[in-house]
């Protein structure tokens, strides 16, 4: 397998070599795969309690009676529009 890496990225493997806690970049990129891979569960979970916190903003705004009231799909087309700008 052939992998291409940026300059930076290139430049940091090869820093981790040089300073003697890998035998070559193989290595490094090993201990990164395996880094990410224990860590996936805890990335996911922050990333799932940031879209449970911006929920709960969104249904307290609608509480509050902040919310549109969408009464068609051009309606809904337009909001879409706006959004997107």
């Amino acid at each position: 397998m052939h992998i291409s890496l940026t300059p930076e990225l290139e430049s940091r493997v090869r820093s981790r070599v040089e300073s003697g806690l890998y035998n070559n970049a193989s290595e490094v990129i090993r201990e990164a795969l395996r880094f990410m891979e224990s860590h996936q569960a805890w990335v996911e979970e922050i990333k799932l309690a940031t879209l449970r916190g911006q929920l709960q903003i969104g249904i307290d705004q609608l509480d509050d009676g902040q919310g549109n009231n969408i009464q068609s799909k051009k309606a809904l087309d337009a909001l879409m529009e706006e959004i997107k700008r």
